[in-house]
């Protein structure tokens, strides 16, 4: 699984500052990725999309504004993930969510910056209401997580989203029924194989954190 970002200025500025000319539309507005910029980014496919999807949805349970961020080895095997939940009332910026997002990946996960080449990928499911259509709030998703990537040395992965309707992975148009926001969860031990590695995971108080960080 290869590909490749061009460094984000941001990657020069300090992850938590506030950004410059603050948070009005029109800068939110530019810290958001549409789907043809997300698919014309070379984003590696997932070999089996589903059984990672069937595999967050099981450990973590996400229900509607949650996050899960998880981090796949070479093999595609979960090294480690973490979910939280962002507040409905502050307005989608890419800027709050790398901030969130970077946050996670250093609580669960040690960065690989003094690596030549990403060996780790990051892929991110968002659970939300309404339907499988790209929303503004998605593309602030998909800005954070390639930026969050940039600046903890990894690959940038998947955007999944899981509504009521199924999963899909925005900008590849592969997706399906189940899981999805309204389905039980598959039992974790149907999932969990010999030879997956001990996985991190992190949840409920995390998401404190991107309250603060959204604040800001």
């Amino acid at each position: 699984m290869t590909f490749g970002f061009a460094p984000s200025s941001a990657t020069s500025i300090s992850a938590f500052s506030t950004p410059p000319g603050g948070a009005d539309s029109v800068n939110r507005l530019a810290r958001m990725l549409e789907p043809a910029e997300w698919a014309s980014a070379g984003i590696p496919l997932l070999r089996s999309p589903r059984e990672v999807v069937s595999g967050l949805h099981s450990r973590h349970r996400p229900t509607p504004a949650t996050a899960v961020v998880a981090v796949l080895d070479h093999e595609e095997r979960l090294t480690a993930s973490a979910s939280f939940t962002r507040r409905d009332t502050v307005a989608a910026d890419g800027w709050d969510f790398r901030n969130a997002l970077l946050a996670h990946l250093r609580r669960v996960i040690p960065h690989d910056l003094r690596r030549r080449t990403p060996v780790r990928t990051a892929v991110l499911l968002y659970c939300r209401d309404g339907d499988e259509r790209w929303t503004e709030e998605d593309g602030a998703w998909m800005w954070g997580l390639r930026d969050a990537c940039t600046l903890h040395g990894l690959r940038c992965g998947a955007y999944i989203t899981l509504t009521g309707g199924g999963w899909q992975v925005l900008g590849e148009g592969r997706g399906g029924r189940r899981p999805s926001s309204l389905s039980e969860p598959a039992p974790l031990a149907d999932l969990v194989t010999d030879q997956q590695p001990a996985l991190t995971r992190t949840g409920g108080g995390s998401a404190q954190a991107l309250r603060r960080s959204a604040a800001r």
